[in-house]
């Protein structure tokens, strides 16, 4: 089998709930990132691009219908281009790349285009068809927007809580402080204005057209404890999360260019990371927020490493009491996690979530000059995926 390797990655800035990318389809925000790969590579021909793969958790709205296949025709890629949408909820882009690598290991196919995309903004409201025609009562429009929704009356009501009593719940497990998460929150927010300030994101970013939106509009620079302590429990009266400490609704797209060793000549690019090993796991649903312990100890394994040999950690901050508990299991320096901020600050649109961290991973290992990460995220129901990246030079360094 053939290796399979990062050569390129990009996202558009995210926008806040009803902010600045309110106005965008979800299908042109994942045009956006596809274009802009195809632009930031003019050596490859569109043709040889053998699949694209997007991630994507709702598909109630304008992103039905196989939004991968949509975006990728709007992008201007080839009609004779196929394109598929995988629904893994938060975990869907990072599942795209994952899928995109075993077709590339298999030699199925040589360069793959892979990301998410989300718009929690333009989400719509559903109605469920009845049973019967012309009933006489009401119906009710449930969002799309985000958690558990139409509920089959056979799931136990114990795994249908909400995303957040669930993670109230693991605090209650863990023993992880209102005051920790506050802390994680305020860095988080703190190490993604200074990345962005050092111009770590700018070419890892692309524009939207027609939107006013340079960088993620969620950062709050000023982040300071004694404000977000000022904030009141959101799922419980006598809880520890906030909307302070968990990641807020999103939009955006992510892409990330994949392909053979072989394929450098056809991009006219070195490969930046190998995917070294990939890792799924599932537990509980309402223990989804720790299930990323599992699924990164198992992706390490199949790389060929240790927890020791890891350099850096890109995991997806749903909330900080679940960012928690997974870097205490994983017992590793809290300072090499979300170097560069995370979803508290940056934004989570759930769909284009694992591309970014994904891609945000293999720079910073290049510009830290680490040869081991690992990029993680948990995902509603209680899954969670894992992928192990290589940076090629280091690895080459070290040979």
């Amino acid at each position: 089998m053939t290796q399979a390797f990062v050569y390129d990655a990009v996202r558009t800035p995210f926008g806040r709930f009803n902010g600045a990318l309110a106005g965008v389809r979800p299908d042109d925000l994942a045009a956006t990132a596809l274009r802009a790969t195809l632009e930031r590579n003019p050596a490859l021909d569109p043709g040889a691009v053998d699949e694209v793969v997007l991630g994507n958790a709702n598909g109630a709205g304008e992103d039905n219908r196989n939004i991968g296949r949509m975006a990728a025709l709007l992008a201007g890629l080839p009609v004779s281009t196929p394109g598929t949408t995988m629904n893994r909820l938060c975990g869907s882009s990072l599942d795209a790349a994952m899928a995109a690598s075993r077709m590339i290991e298999t030699g199925d196919a040589q360069i793959v285009l892979a990301g998410g995309v989300e718009s929690m903004t333009r989400a719509p409201w559903v109605l469920p068809k009845p049973d019967r025609a012309f009933p006489a009562g009401n119906v009710t429009a449930v969002s799309t927007t985000l958690g558990w929704r139409l509920v089959n009356p056979a799931m136990p009501k114990e795994w249908t809580v909400s995303l957040g009593e669930a993670n109230e719940q693991l605090q209650e497990r863990f023993s992880i402080s209102r005051e920790r998460q506050d802390e994680f929150a305020v860095r988080s927010h703190h190490l993604a204005a200074a990345a962005w300030d050092a111009g770590f994101y700018d070419d890892l970013t692309v524009a939207v057209d027609g939107v006013d939106l340079a960088r993620d509009e969620g950062i709050r620079p000023d982040s300071a404890l004694h404000t977000l302590a000022k904030l009141k429990p959101s799922f419980r009266p006598d809880g520890t999360i906030t909307a302070g400490n968990a990641s807020p609704l999103n939009d955006g797209a992510s892409a990330v260019l994949l392909g053979a060793e072989s394929a450098a000549t056809r991009l006219g690019a070195d490969p930046v990371a190998r995917i070294a090993g990939r890792g799924a796991f599932a537990l509980e649903p309402q223990s989804f927020g720790y299930a990323p312990v599992e699924a990164a100890n198992r992706a390490l394994e199949r790389a060929g490493i240790g927890w020791a040999d890891v350099g850096l950690v890109e995991l997806n901050e749903a909330f900080a009491v679940q960012s928690l508990a997974c870097v205490d299991a994983w017992k590793v320096d809290p300072e090499i996690v979300n170097t560069r901020g995370g979803a508290i600050a940056i934004g989570h649109p759930l769909g284009a979530s694992g591309g970014r961290i994904l891609g945000t991973l293999a720079k910073a290992l290049r510009a830290d000059d680490r040869r081991w990460g690992v990029a993680a995220i948990c995902i509603g129901v209680g899954q969670g995926l894992a992928v192990v990246l290589e940076n090629v030079a280091s690895a080459q360094a070290a040979r």
